[in-house]
């Protein structure tokens, strides 16, 4: 663990930076971690629809891989203690608006309409391994 030192009005204040990888999530494909808590917020890396039991992608149909996705940000929250419900915001990036129902069908599935995080969904040109959709979030313990 890595303590860094702020000091704010005259006062210290301890920030801490706690990396959490998940054995049941997809190994990382590069030089991050799968997510960083620092002041009790997860800062979940995006994922993509690596099964991880295989390391092979899930691209059956964009419902799949969407379900994929989701999967391997359920195991890293699982890791760090949280669920769905204590994403606070979650960012979407798919490489066809078209698929945009269809992606949000599934993602519905994982979040209560009452509760369900903030979000932003962006269409972009290319995503890791030319998948079709990566999601990354932010989680605090409620």
């Amino acid at each position: 663990m890595d303590v860094e030192l702020f000091v704010l009005d005259a006062k210290y204040v301890f920030m801490s930076k706690i990396i959490i990888n998940s054995p049941n999530a997809p190994a990382p494909v590069g030089p991050y971690n799968h997510s960083v808590l620092a002041n009790g917020t997860l800062y979940i890396s995006g994922q993509i629809a690596l099964d991880p039991s295989t390391g092979e992608l899930v691209q059956d149909s964009i419902e799949d891989e969407t379900h994929q996705v989701l999967k391997n940000l359920g195991a890293i929250l699982e890791t760090a203690g949280l669920s769905y419900e204590d994403i606070l915001k979650c960012s979407v990036f798919v490489s066809d608006m078209n698929m945009y129902g269809r992606i949000n069908a599934v993602y519905a599935q994982y979040f209560k309409e009452e509760t369900a995080p903030a979000r932003e969904l962006v269409e972009v040109a290319n995503l890791p391994k030319f998948v079709n959709v990566e999601i990354s979030a932010i989680a605090v313990k409620a």
